[in-house]
């Protein structure tokens, strides 16, 4: 994997660049569809593709071991195959996963045990054999096993959660170089930042994460119920630590404000469920806010789903039509909130490349931050 900043802002952190994969190039910053199980919920791969364009998107560790499995993944030549896509696919540990499984789980310096919420079968991820399941699934970006701590938590817990975090690593980056991909394509593995909202924990493991030299950085353990404040506290203080020259990936998060405040600080990839989630509840994110597309104000609303001209999806669905498949529990209308959605979300990040291009990316962004904000 390559990356190469293209052009800085000089009113912020914020930056552009370009990631190079295998299966084609990442222009940043960049928002991640979450397509857990090979399956980005209620979007086709073409849609994906072609009216999202997105240009890359996540599968999840935990739940492809769990099911299709390895064995499956493996004879299909890897989750590209199995799913039909061409472009790039990261891949997280399953830690997080892990972690929402707290009665159902046990932490060691060995891994993590825990039981499957399919059968509650036993199983075990440690920093090595997530690596081989993620060989398997055969993504472009593989993530470091960590544990993701809960919020609050105390001091001690963060420390020692922080700390087995770096053990797993050393541990896994070991056998990263020790073992080679099994698809023809080159894959790269990114350690992850934790240290929950304690300023020199985040500190300490950001510097321990720096020194790995690997090709990216993640950032771990946000979103997890803390304040906004926190977050953007924790990202401004990580940021400052790990390498100008390296993609920097928030997990996890969020909000097109949070994306923005994020990108504004020097984060370059973003993935979060919530596009898709709140899409099939009925909320959609548009230039000038967020609609309740249940609401009976939109009963009789013939205008596209975005009124400032750029609905992300075809133009012919009406807030009035959209609200009615709501009503009606037609799957159509989940279908396309989730898309207009996504295209939403990578239309964002595209402006705000191009306004960091032109120079004025933090006037545009507090404007949009404004507007993004308002409930129509």
């Amino acid at each position: 994997m390559f990356f190469k900043i293209e052009k800085t802002d000089s009113g912020s952190r914020a930056r552009t660049g370009i990631i190079q994969t295998d299966h084609g190039i990442i222009k940043t910053p960049i928002f991640m569809p979450v397509g857990t199980v090979g399956s980005v919920k209620a979007v086709h791969q073409r849609e994906i593709h072609d009216d999202v364009n997105a240009q890359i998107i996540l599968g999840n560790t935990y739940h492809l071991y769990l099911r299709p499995g390895t064995e499956t993944l493996h004879k299909a030549g890897g989750l590209h195959r199995f799913m039909g896509w061409d472009r790039p696919i990261l891949t997280d540990s399953g830690g997080f996963q892990v972690f929402s499984l707290s009665d159902n789980r046990k932490l060691t310096e060995e891994g993590a045990v825990f039981k499957s919420h399919i059968d509650g079968s036993r199983h075990l991820f440690t920093p090595e054999n997530v690596i081989d399941t993620q060989r398997i699934i055969g993504s472009d970006i593989m993530m470091a096993l960590d544990e993701c701590t809960p919020f609050p938590c105390d001091y001690n817990y963060a420390k020692n959660s922080m700390h087995l975090t770096h053990q797993w690593l050393e541990r896994g980056v070991n056998h990263y170089k020790a073992t080679e991909p099994l698809y023809g394509h080159k894959q790269a593995y990114f350690p992850i930042v934790q240290g929950s909202v304690y300023k020199d924990l985040r500190e300490q493991s950001a510097e321990f994460i720096a020194k790995q030299d690997a090709v990216g950085n993640a950032i771990g353990g946000l979103s997890v119920g803390e304040p906004e404040e926190e977050m953007y506290a924790m990202l401004d203080i990580v940021n400052r630590i790990l390498p100008l020259d390296k993609p920097r990936y928030l997990m996890g998060v969020g909000t097109p404000i949070n994306i923005l405040e994020g990108i504004a600080l020097g984060t370059d990839m973003f993935d979060c469920v919530m596009p898709t989630r709140n899409g099939r509840n009925g909320m959609l994110f548009t230039s000038e806010g967020t609609i309740n597309i249940k609401n009976s104000k939109w009963a009789e609303d013939f205008s596209p789903l975005d009124l400032n001209g750029t609905s992300y999806v075809d133009h012919a669905y009406t807030k009035a039509y959209v609200r009615h498949l709501f009503k009606a529990n037609e799957i159509l209308g989940m279908q396309i909130a989730s898309i207009h959605n996504l295209a939403f979300y990578l239309w964002l990040v595209g402006q705000a490349r191009l306004h960091i291009e032109a120079g004025d990316f933090v006037s545009w962004k507090n404007s949009m931050v404004k507007r993004l904000g308002q409930r129509l």
